[in-house]
């Protein structure tokens, strides 16, 4: 790359920092994509923070999850991107989610100066949930997030500091449950009137059948979701990604984008360039062409 091109790249980015400086925007990691390219999505994050975004991490860590089960000879079981979560399985995910993934996160923000802080959505009663009642039947420990405590996310970050949050609620009983990641991020992007919601996975974005085969939808807007949902076009894992996008638009949250995590320094690439790299989800009422 020539000096000249990386003054462009520079350029080209400078109107989106001064838009966004001061916002906040909510990143999930999902455990699908916490793969090759962690140290380049930890970078994108701290490079948001350097030039005045402020920043909250989500992660998931279901393959994590899964492994652990597996070695203790518990099947795993979902339903619609869900999983089927009973007491032995709630006990293994917040070990796996609190006790391995939040850590070893932080830890890896904090190698490089990120200034991160490692929360469960049961500190501070971060998450207060309920139980999720699903139309196919009891899914077990599965919470819906009925309240933020937006006060303890705001703290953090008027000190200049990364939450990075594990997707574990309580309800006003103590009780402990499973969230899942792209919701419990949704429920904070809009409670925090997030400027964006990034859920970072394993697939480039929203898919569509073109002429040629599937392709990646660039913006599309929440009533086009919901008939996608309905016709059957977006179905599986990617319920909870798209009810995630929803959820957080009706909130608040100004946009939501799905970016692929397998891609180099796709975070930046979809904030900081004209073209971007994923879907961009507008709320109703915003032109998706």
């Amino acid at each position: 790359m020539t000096e000249e091109i990386k003054a462009a790249v520079l350029i080209e980015a400078l109107p989106y920092i001064q838009r966004f400086a001061g916002k906040i925007f909510v990143i999930k990691y999902g455990g699908s994509a916490m793969g090759e390219r962690l140290t380049d999505v930890i970078l994108d994050v701290i490079w948001l923070k350097q030039v005045g975004i402020r920043p909250v991490v989500v992660h998931g860590g279901g393959k994590e999850i899964t492994a652990m089960l597996e070695r203790l000879g518990h099947r795993a079981r979902f339903v619609e991107g869900l999983r089927v979560t009973d007491e032995t399985v709630m006990d293994v995910v917040e070990m796996v989610l609190s006790g391995r993934v939040n850590p070893r996160l932080v830890a890896a923000f904090n190698r490089r100066d990120g200034g991160a802080v490692g929360l469960s959505g049961v500190d501070g009663c971060l998450l207060e949930v309920v139980k999720k009642h699903h139309p196919a039947g009891d899914i077990g420990y599965v919470g819906e997030v009925v309240r933020v405590n937006t006060a303890l996310i705001e703290g953090l970050l008027d000190r200049h500091m990364i939450p990075v949050i594990a997707p574990v609620g309580v309800d006003r009983e103590g009780r402990r449950y499973n969230v899942n990641a792209d919701e419990a991020a949704g429920a904070l992007a809009g409670a925090l009137q997030a400027e964006k919601l990034f859920l970072i996975t394993d697939v480039p974005g929203i898919l569509r059948q073109g002429p040629e085969g599937p392709e990646v939808v660039s913006r599309i807007t929440a009533d086009e979701i919901r008939r996608l949902v309905e016709a059957g076009e977006i179905y599986g894992g990617m319920i909870p990604k798209v009810q995630a996008c929803l959820t957080a638009l009706q909130a608040g949250a100004k946009h939501v984008h799905i970016i692929n995590g397998e891609d180099p320094h796709s975070l930046l690439l979809e904030v900081f360039t004209d073209r971007g790299i994923g879907t961009m989800v507008l709320p109703a009422g915003e032109e998706s062409r």
